[in-house]
């Protein structure tokens, strides 16, 4: 990192940057962005396609829970990463878990698992409130990518290197399991196993997008990406591509825009924001193109 800073310097005194990325933030907020956005756009497509809109967003919501537990049991505020990661996995299996052996359906479902975890997370941190400081609760549902830290970014890296390694040898069994269930089972494919390494996926990148996009956004951002695409293209391989770019320049440029502009704007809802134009802007042009 120390080096990213060297180069942005050098690059701030030669007038190719502006001065806002002499300030290590700064930087450090860049490089979640190009870490985060990728991925994000990536697994959206997956998520469209196995249509888990919601599901993300039940994750982010439970993030608050995770976050109280952590404290609880003697984690710093700051980074309760224990509590976090390990109450939002279990609440992610637990949640496919139900879905797989009721007849409920599946938005009622993640409706009543969102519903738990809010009330849970917010009577647990009626107990913690002392020794949490509101702008973290602030950033923790909102987001804030500029305050990112070198140990943040080490927890994404390490997350996406993970999910990057699983996601490869296994995206093309994960889309057949998702479009065709029945096909991928002729075929020889453990369904329920790639179900729930794909759920596995979603929640590990949620849980590590949570301090940057903020736990009520996070669902968005790998939704909106995704549905841009597919209104540009229908060849799979640009689909995946292109929702993983948008996602990309949308993290980018919601985090640069606010700071140069001096915008007081939370980097999780400009990031939104960014996205949600480009999906009216293709909305538009798919309108234009079809009249």
């Amino acid at each position: 990192m120390e080096l990213l800073r060297y180069w942005a310097q050098l690059g701030v005194d030669a007038g190719w940057l502006s001065e806002s990325f002499s300030y290590a933030f700064m930087v450090n907020a860049i490089v979640a962005a190009l870490l985060l956005g990728p991925l994000l756009g990536g697994l959206g497509t997956l998520v469209i396609a196995k249509r888990l809109a919601f599901f993300s967003e039940a994750v982010g919501h439970a993030a608050l829970t995770g976050i109280a537990l952590g404290v609880l049991l003697g984690e710093p505020p700051e980074n309760p990463f224990i509590g976090l990661f390990s109450f939002c996995m279990i609440f992610a299996l637990l949640l496919h878990f139900v879905r797989n052996r009721t007849n409920v359906p599946y938005d009622t479902l993640v409706g009543v698992f969102l519903a738990l975890a809010l009330a849970v997370g917010a009577a647990l941190l009626m107990y913690v409130a002392r020794k949490i400081n509101i702008h973290m609760l602030e950033n923790v549902l909102f987001g804030s990518i500029l305050t990112v830290t070198d140990y943040d970014l080490m927890v994404l890296a390490v997350s996406c290197a993970l999910i990057v390694l699983l996601l490869i040898p296994t995206f093309n069994r994960i889309l057949l399991t998702c479009i065709s269930p029945d096909i991928a089972r002729v075929r020889g494919y453990k369904t329920n196993f790639y179900d729930y390494l794909f759920v596995m996926m979603i929640t590990l990148v949620t849980i590590a997008s949570v301090k940057i996009v903020g736990a009520v956004l996070v669902g968005a951002l790998l939704l909106i990406p995704g549905a841009t695409a597919r209104l540009l293209t229908k060849n799979m391989g640009r689909f995946v591509l292109l929702s993983a770019l948008l996602a990309t320049i949308s993290c980018v440029i919601g985090t640069v825009l606010p700071m140069e502009l001096k915008m007081p704007v939370p980097s999780g809802a400009a990031i939104i924001i960014v996205s949600a134009f480009f999906f009216l802007s293709a909305t538009i042009f798919r309108i234009v193109r079809k009249g």
